[in-house]
């Protein structure tokens, strides 16, 4: 039982940490089987935005969900056959309300880049935190998934070496196109209030 303070109020549970054991307090967590294990000596600094949404362009129905953790339905949709026996995860993905999920922990390999260099490094995989925003490829995005994201990248930011965020489209061109034009890299930097050098040119 919590004891009260000198007021009568109940006193304030002791602080948790951000983080505990690469999961993030503020995510909802729902562990994929979809991951392993980072290389030896691996740096984790860089962040990947994402964009996904199953079937293109409708939202808010589990599916992303259902996809990370291998229960999707493949016979619920068409589209699903083009992607069916796809095994793929992320560590974190942003609904377009702003509610937050974790699928694998950052000290864990997500697959979420799959062929991709970066920064004259290959395998983006290996040392890099993927963040998938609920969307359409070259849609927009919500202002409380940007909030959402802010947070996010500041807490990685602390817990983290992180120097890179980049896109999909970034790490794989010509390959992959997301997030896409409609996401607002201005408004990501200033928020964070980050150097032009951690975003891509």
């Amino acid at each position: 039982m919590t004891r009260p303070d000198a007021g009568g109020a109940p006193a304030s549970p002791p602080s948790q940490p951000l983080w505990h054991k690469g999961w993030y307090r503020y995510a909802r967590a729902l562990a994929s089987p979809n991951f392993g294990p980072r290389p030896e000596g691996a740096q984790i600094d860089l962040v990947v935005i994402h964009s996904i949404s199953l079937p293109p362009g409708e939202f808010g129905n589990g599916n992303v969900q259902r996809l990370f953790t291998n229960e999707l339905d493949w016979d619920a949709h068409s589209y699903f056959q083009g992607i069916r026996g796809l095994q793929v995860s992320s560590h974190f993905f942003i609904a377009r309300t702003g509610a937050l999920w974790q699928f694998v922990g950052c000290d864990d390999r997500a697959w979420h880049a799959g062929e991709s260099s970066y920064r004259g490094r290959s395998n983006c995989n290996d040392d890099s935190i993927g963040i998938e925003l609920e969307g359409l490829e070259g849609g927009l995005f919500e202002a409380a998934q940007y909030e959402t994201l802010t947070g996010l990248c500041a807490s990685l930011f602390q817990a983290y070496p992180i120097a890179h965020i980049a896109g999909h489209e970034h790490i794989a061109p010509g390959r992959k196109l997301d997030p896409g034009p409609g996401f607002d890299w201005p408004l990501l930097q200033d928020a964070l209030a980050s150097p032009l050098g951690v975003f891509p040119k």
